[in-house]
């Protein structure tokens, strides 16, 4: 019989798009991925279910695509979730160490972190993630890890993480129907900052942008740890929306028109060759005949852009980080597919740029190799080092239980 194969399934719950990855999990290797699917989202909107059956209908298509892939049924997943109603509150825990000899344990650290849980939180709100950003042992603060240390009284310094309840209930019900039990509820954003920002980048303080259908998910990391997070209710499709209004087209060849002649404008743009550029609508199954010029294609890009980052240059403003971030913008999710827009976001934030691919990973790379895959990916990534751990931990006790099994069958051999 051969050995049951370990998937870490990821699904991301968009607006635009229902993405499903799988990932198999094997001794001393990184993360294989081994299936991948994509489906146009239907009743999803700005990050909320707006449309019970159509949400469902759009799951259970990546469900069954990758289930025929991987030639197994899929039982537990990983659900990236985002929208405007995340939001982040800083919060404290405060406990006394429990051993006499003021050691701090594992079961310290864990019970100041449920301490810090224990917070009022906002009507139909409940925590999605609580991630500590320092530990305070007595006098002594910036701690990462206090394991070990000693002192009194420990405390810790958290961001905490907060979704719709209605919506996180929606969303678990919907994998609940089809059989399929709901592992862990993540922010896409921070998943997607998992996948493409490394820990170098974090230590130094770095943005991440995640540029979805219908929304603009940031987090601001320092010292590596998170700082801010803010999910903002504008994204892609307010560009696609812009193009059909100006130029009287149906939403899917203006996507198409985006994608294919698009273009986020910076200092290092020829603009005088683009600005003559003319397209054929025809060739995005527009009107026969009927031509436009670029550069009002262009415009109404620059325009939509302008007003993304405005927002996120404002969000950096807000803490103090405007211009002051070394390793700068790693932009990811659909919208970074956009021709020349990390030059755009370095040019209107001051600040490096680059777009975020998935990285540390192997397997059909070359079909997930995509900003817009960045978030779904993460979800696996931010499971796999426990995995690791669950396996390690496994031998570890294997190898430990038979050492004491055969000191055990010395010692009967040595009675009387």
């Amino acid at each position: 019989m051969p050995a049951r194969r370990n998937f870490i399934v990821g699904i991301d719950l968009g607006s635009s798009n229902t993405k499903g990855v799988v990932g198999e999990v094997l001794s001393n290797l990184p993360l294989q991925i081994v299936a991948s699917s994509l489906i146009p989202a239907s009743g999803i909107r700005k990050g909320l279910v707006v449309d019970f059956d159509e949400a469902t209908d759009s799951v259970l298509k990546v469900i069954e695509d990758l289930e025929q892939k991987i030639g197994s049924s899929i039982k537990e997943v990983i659900v990236g979730i985002n929208g405007s109603h995340i939001q982040s509150l800083e919060t404290r825990g405060v406990v006394a160490v429990s051993r006499a000899d003021g050691e701090v344990s594992r079961q310290d650290v864990e019970r100041v972190l449920e301490a810090a849980r224990t917070i009022s939180l906002p009507q139909n709100k409940e925590i999605i993630h609580l991630i500590p950003k320092s530990y305070i042992l007595d006098q002594e603060r910036d701690i990462k890890n206090p394991i070990g240390m000693h002192g009194i009284r420990l405390e810790v310094e958290a961001l905490a993480i907060l979704g719709s309840s209605p919506y996180i209930k929606n969303s678990e019900k919907i994998f609940d129907m089809m059989g399929v039990n709901v592992e862990g509820i993540n922010f896409s954003t921070l998943s997607g900052c998992e996948a493409a920002i490394s820990k170098r980048q974090k230590e130094l303080g770095i943005l991440g942008i995640d540029i979805g259908g219908n929304t603009t998910g940031i987090c601001v990391f320092e010292d590596g740890n998170l700082i801010h997070t803010k999910v903002l209710p504008i994204g892609a499709m307010h560009i696609t929306n812009d193009i059909a209004i100006a130029f009287q087209l149906p939403i899917d060849s203006a996507e198409k028109l985006k994608l294919k002649y698009g273009l986020a404008l910076n200092e290092k743009t020829n603009k005088n060759n683009i600005f003559k550029e003319k397209i054929d609508l025809a060739d995005i199954g527009g009107d026969e005949g009927r031509i436009i010029q670029r550069k009002e294609l262009i415009e109404v890009i620059e325009a939509r852009l302008q007003e993304i980052f405005e927002f996120v240059n404002k969000e950096l403003k807000s803490i103090n980080r405007e211009r002051l971030l070394p390793a700068g913008v790693t932009i990811f999710g659909g919208g970074a597919k956009m021709s020349g827009i990390d030059e755009f976001a370095k040019e209107y934030l001051k600040l490096p740029s680059q777009i975020g691919y998935p990285r540390n990973i192997e397997g059909i790379v070359e079909k997930i190799d995509d900003p817009s895959f960045t978030t779904v990916i993460g979800l696996l990534i931010s499971n796999f080092e426990e995995e690791h751990f669950s396996i390690n931990k496994q031998r570890t006790t294997t190898k430990v239980s038979g050492t004491f099994s055969r000191i055990k069958k010395w010692f009967e051999e040595l009675m009387p």
